[in-house]
């Protein structure tokens, strides 16, 4: 299943579908990494996660696999299967995987940490500065060339998640069922999810003809021998014993902080709120972050009113600039969320503490996910059932992107929207008389940026900040 792969860039290494795992070699007792020097490659490689998880994948694979030989590329692959089957962010999975493989739990903790860590530094910076000037000429016109640059990538995402995951007649009739479902009746993202893992079980078990195998890709792995051999097991086994010690831990880590907030600020504070909705956030991100963040934006902005719908948008724009997983934009909700219900606190005392209290139950379920499965990573690889499940979850997350895009694009690109409930539809459709110009061309000179001229995101998003800083200089109307 490709998940993440949604966010566009074009380098990372093909994931092949799940294969039957190989016969295990002796387990490895240690590596001859140092710590330290494992320590300071993750800090480097952390440093350039831009571009989404397909460039973050792609310097993994360039300084673990090309580079430094640390582990082979068929154990590379192995791993980012495994990690695909995860909710939350591959990517930053896979640095935990590997980590914990060179190095124990430490190792997992130290690179999965390392990977966020910039990001979190980085977005908490930026909402800081959109809180305090948001509201000035200069700062809404960049924001505004940022939010209709989105549109287009969102629209690539489509495509590319599209082009990969629908690959039979089933499937396409799955992905456009989950669009409507989301769209037009607003059925519950979580469960889109679980009806489609359900659709893709039942079609892998009784018509495995409409889930066409995929070849796994070979890897090639010239070079010198990985210091890892791809055939030899980690020293930690899969017992029952090691997993409830982890189980316990990772809950007990996970949970706390929110039964803290609970105690210290009441079951219905903002601290409170986020910590449980981000918490449940956190184990349906199927399909990556564009999957989720439609269901987050309807929550966070329809039910909690922590932020405006542009304003989700702004703060999708801001996570595209920054280092680290996509769905840390959910930090930025946070932050402008606890900021305007601060209750007894500083308004930015509550923002700095409600952001980091969601990044952290957002990201530590990952690392609890990892540390719990790794050991029985070559069992869970061969599981036809499971493979069947997860490509009905990836071919309703083209749809429920392709519902993200169309939320982003009403809000974006128009003033005013208007409510329609009829029976069982419940759509939002925008007043046709208050489209934005200026959005409508970024987003349009975005989209040639992307799809002709082929430039990264990143370029592309500074492209759209300058247009939308120029037309606000020069006094065309922004909203």
């Amino acid at each position: 299943m490709t998940r993440e792969a949604s966010h566009p860039q074009d380098a990372a290494p093909p994931t092949p579908a799940p294969a039957a795992a190989p016969e295990p070699g002796p387990p490895q007792e240690q590596t001859v990494i140092p710590f330290r020097t494992a320590v300071r490659t993750w800090f480097l490689i952390s440093l350039q996660t831009f571009g989404g998880p397909a460039g973050q994948i792609a310097v993994m694979q360039r300084e673990l696999v090309d580079e430094k030989r640390w582990i082979g590329q068929r154990r590379f692959l192995h791993a980012l299967n495994y990690c695909t089957l995860l909710p939350g962010p591959e990517a930053q999975q896979l640095a935990t995987y590997v980590g914990w493989l060179l190095h124990g739990t430490r190792g997992g903790l130290v690179a999965g940490g390392l990977f966020v860590l910039p990001g979190v530094v980085a977005l908490l910076a930026l909402s800081a500065v959109y809180v305090a000037f948001g509201s000035t000429t200069a700062i809404t016109a960049v924001f505004t060339g940022l939010a209709a640059a989105v549109l287009a990538i969102v629209v690539q995402a489509v495509i590319r998640v599209a082009k990969k995951a629908l690959d039979s007649r089933a499937l396409v009739v799955l992905a456009v069922a989950s669009f409507v479902a989301l769209a037009l009746f607003g059925v519950p993202f979580p469960i889109v999810v679980a009806l489609a893992g359900i659709v893709g079980w039942v079609l892998g078990r009784w018509r495995p003809s409409a889930l066409p195998a995929k070849k796994a890709a070979e890897g090639s792995d010239a070079g010198p021998p990985p210091v890892i051999s791809d055939d030899v097991l980690h020293h930690e086994a899969p017992t029952a014993r090691r997993t409830l010690r982890v189980l316990l831990v990772g809950l007990i880590v996970w949970g706390l902080p929110i039964a803290v907030v609970a105690l210290l600020t009441g079951a219905g504070s903002v601290f409170t709120e986020q910590g449980v909705f981000f918490s449940g956030a956190a184990v349906v991100t199927f399909g990556g972050a564009y999957a989720v963040l439609a269901y987050v934006a309807q929550q966070a902005v329809s039910v909690y009113g922590w932020l405006a719908p542009r304003e989700m948008v702004r703060g999708l724009a801001l996570a595209e600039t920054t280092p680290g997983p996509l769905i840390m934009v959910v930090q930025f909700v946070a932050f402008l969320g606890a900021y305007r219900n601060p209750g007894d606190l500083d308004p930015w005392v509550a923002a700095v503490l409600a952001s980091l209290l969601v990044t952290w139950v957002t990201f530590v379920p990952s690392f609890l996910f990892v540390l719990l499965g790794a050991p029985y990573m070559e069992r869970l690889r061969g599981n036809r059932s499971l493979s069947a499940a997860l490509s009905g979850i990836t071919a309703a997350v083209v749809g429920v992107i392709a519902n993200l895009g169309v939320y982003f694009a009403v809000h974006t690109l128009f003033s005013d929207t208007v409510a329609v409930d009829r029976g069982p539809l419940s759509l939002e459709l925008p007043v046709l008389t208050t489209l934005r110009p200026v959005p409508l061309v970024i987003a349009l000179v975005a989209a040639v940026l992307l799809f002709r001229v082929r430039w990264s995101v990143l370029r592309t998003l500074g492209v759209c900040a300058v247009l939308g800083l120029v037309a606000g200089l020069a006094g065309l109307p922004l909203t």
